[in-house]
């Protein structure tokens, strides 16, 4: 079980890696900013849970611009963590239902808790702000499943 867990732990570290190298091409090619989103989830989850992210100004700002994108590791490792686990039935999956599975699944964990802690409002999005949420993810499960097939 421990295989299974760490070989799809890696797997989600590598979609986590193609979900980032996405964002930051359109990033690049779209002239966008990035999110401060997952710093202020990093912020309300510590805050809400009484140990707020420690310093004051540009020291804080600092912590939190670290551990907001190490959230997203977390999520996509663990994601995958979990797929690895299912490991026998993901890998038999056809690649794009696979994916597409994985992708929903990473961004479900990364959008639900922000939607939850009223930090963002997808029913809101415009079309480009949702491609800009779909195609990352669904190259994190492409990845991600791709790795996981892998014997």
């Amino acid at each position: 079980m421990l295989k299974a867990v760490m070989r799809g732990a890696i797997a989600g570290a590598a979609g986590t890696t193609a979900l980032n190298a996405v964002t930051y091409l359109d990033m690049a090619v779209r002239a966008r900013p990035s999110s401060d989103t997952p710093q202020r989830a990093v912020a309300t989850i510590a805050e809400r849970a009484g140990h707020p992210v420690p310093g004051q100004g540009a020291e804080r700002e600092n912590r939190l611009g670290g551990l907001g994108p190490l959230a997203g590791i977390a999520t996509g490792v663990g994601i995958g963590a979990a797929a690895g686990l299912l490991g026998p039935v993901v890998r038999r999956l056809p690649t794009v239902v696979g994916a597409s599975l994985l992708g929903a699944a990473a961004m479900a964990g990364s959008d639900l808790p922000l939607t939850k802690l009223g930090l963002t409002d997808p029913s809101a999005w415009s079309k480009v702000d949702w491609l800009s949420d779909v195609v990352p993810h669904f190259a994190y499960g492409l990845i991600t499943h791709k790795a996981l097939q892998r014997r």
